[in-house]
């Protein structure tokens, strides 16, 4: 995905709920932070979206702008409305979200997730294609190991849980081509 197309799914989805800002949780919030990010980053298809005073409607989005939609089968990307729970956050998110709001976005505000917190909320979530993408994160400076491991300490999880993701960042940092 990249950063206008991310802009489109804001407006559509500003446009079809009705509330002027649309929280985006996923990997394409990265766009609100790099808008060109490296080469494997944004390769993906969607956007984790909900509107902000209205996050029930992410039902009617996916309908709407969803997978499979004729949204998606005419531009080849697509929303999935999600909703505020999805995701396990860091603390505190909600005072970093980074906001996206331009010519493209219609005035309309996108507030994506910091990458700090984006990285935290992929571990906390421990599939290995967003372990994958906390390593590309770090390889290419975009957040530091330090970041990462004090938005673990800030996840609403138990001491050993986050005991084992700090490990995992920890491994990451010094994986072949961090110089570690």
């Amino acid at each position: 995905m990249r950063r206008e197309e991310l802009e489109h799914l804001i407006r559509a989805a500003a446009a079809i709920s009705g509330d002027s800002e649309i929280v985006v949780i996923g990997a394409a919030a990265l766009l609100g932070s790099v808008p060109n990010p490296p080469d494997g980053l944004a390769q993906t298809m969607e956007a984790d979206i909900y509107p902000l005073r209205h996050p029930r409607l992410a039902d009617v989005l996916d309908g709407a702008i969803g997978e499979l939609s004729p949204f998606h089968e005419t531009f080849r990307y697509y929303a999935h409305g999600v909703g505020p729970s999805t995701a396990i956050l860091p603390a505190g998110w909600e005072g970093r979200l980074v906001k996206v709001q331009n010519e493209g976005t219609r005035q309309y505000i996108g507030l994506c997730l910091d990458p700090c917190d984006l990285a935290a909320s992929k571990l906390a979530a421990g599939r290995e294609k967003d372990s994958t993408f906390v390593e590309g994160l770090l390889r290419h400076g975009i957040v530091t190991a330090e970041q990462v491991l004090g938005r673990i300490g800030l996840l609403p999880l138990d001491a050993e849980r986050r005991r084992q993701l700090a490990l995992q960042v920890t491994a990451l940092g010094k994986a072949p081509g961090r110089g570690g």
